[in-house]
């Protein structure tokens, strides 16, 4: 598994203003879909294109096209529902998978309550979006439900990463056989005895619309 922590001033100052506990959910939601969109461009790097033929007004030449089939976006209920915005602003055409997982805060460990997600997968990329990788749970399940569907490359987007998360998504899919890349805004100092990322920014769904 491929780990890139994108280092860029732009995501450094957008990452401390949601930090902070002052910054209420309209700004939050503004931000986090502004941070998507820069974490977005560094994950689609490997994006898969062809060559087409064009004419410009000056002269025939080639050109990189999106590749069908198209890539697959799959926020993960409901805070990286958050996200989905920022993210289909670079990738328009994708078609959108809705996975809607609950983490329980006694046992710290993820279920699904939703899945709207194409029945087969099969060479296709899959990007998944969910603010926060904690404990792990959650992005484990989430990507072994697209390689049952035959999904061929996984690249997880994250605003927040512990390094607890990324041990467990390194231990659980070492033996793979596909690539599986993770795109985070910051790699923060561990989890706290209630799973929480310290320092974190505290819960991403309550933040991103209020506490229901």
């Amino acid at each position: 598994m491929k780990v890139h922590v994108a280092n860029h001033p732009l995501i450094s100052h957008k990452l401390t203003v949601l930090r902070d506990e002052r910054t209420d959910s309209p700004t939050f939601r503004l931000l986090v879909e502004e941070l998507v969109t820069l974490l977005a461009y560094e994950a689609t790097r490997e994006v898969r294109t062809k060559t087409v033929n064009i004419k410009t007004p000056v002269t025939a030449t080639t050109g990189l096209v999106m590749a069908e089939p198209r890539p697959v976006v799959v926020p993960i209920l409901r805070a990286g529902l958050g996200m989905l915005e920022g993210m289909t602003k670079l990738l328009p055409t994708a078609q959108v998978g809705f996975l809607g997982m609950v983490r329980d805060e006694e046992t710290l460990k993820a279920s699904t309550y939703a899945n709207r997600l194409p029945e087969n997968l099969s060479g296709r990329q899959c990007f998944i979006l969910d603010p926060m990788l904690a404990t792990g749970g959650t992005l484990v399940m989430a990507i072994n439900y697209l390689i049952e569907r035959g999904a061929d490359e996984i690249t997880a987007i994250c605003l927040l990463a512990a390094p607890e998360g990324i041990k467990v998504l390194e231990d659980e899919f070492k033996n793979a056989g596909i690539p599986i890349t993770l795109v985070t805004g910051s790699l923060d100092e561990k989890l706290n005895e209630k799973g929480y990322i310290v320092p974190g920014l505290g819960d991403a769904g309550d933040r991103l619309y209020g506490v229901v």
